[in-house]
């Protein structure tokens, strides 16, 4: 079989395809959406806790690493990813209708919010 993933820069469009042949092809079938909702916020707990011991009081136990940050955000975009897949999202058209909205709703805010100076 050959490599599936491509070494050049993803697109968000190529990411899709190429998690949907991985999962074709190595993960066999999707996991349902209330398993892959389940293993997202796995994943966002796994973020949550390296970054509570690298950026906040949180400690490492002895001998123990806070864990791989990049992975985990791979795998948190991963399993995104296939929830937008099984439910027919185009994620691409998805970030820019959203970078959008916040922009209309949030020109100002930011710049305007004393707690940000």
């Amino acid at each position: 079989m050959s490599d599936p993933i491509p070494s050049d820069p993803l697109t968000i469009r190529q990411a899709q395809d190429t998690v949907d042949q991985w999962i074709q092809t190595i993960g066999v079938r999707y996991f349902g959406e209330l398993t892959n909702l389940a293993q997202l916020v796995e994943e966002v707990g796994e973020v949550a806790r390296i970054l509570s011991r690298t950026c906040g009081e949180q400690s490492c136990k002895d001998g123990e690493s806070p864990g791989d940050l990049a992975d985990e955000l791979a795998d948190v975009m991963f399993v995104t990813i296939c929830l937008a897949n099984q439910s027919g999202i185009d994620l691409t058209d998805a970030l820019r209708r959203n970078l959008d909205k916040k922009t209309k709703r949030d020109g100002d805010r930011h710049r305007n919010n004393p707690k940000l100076l």
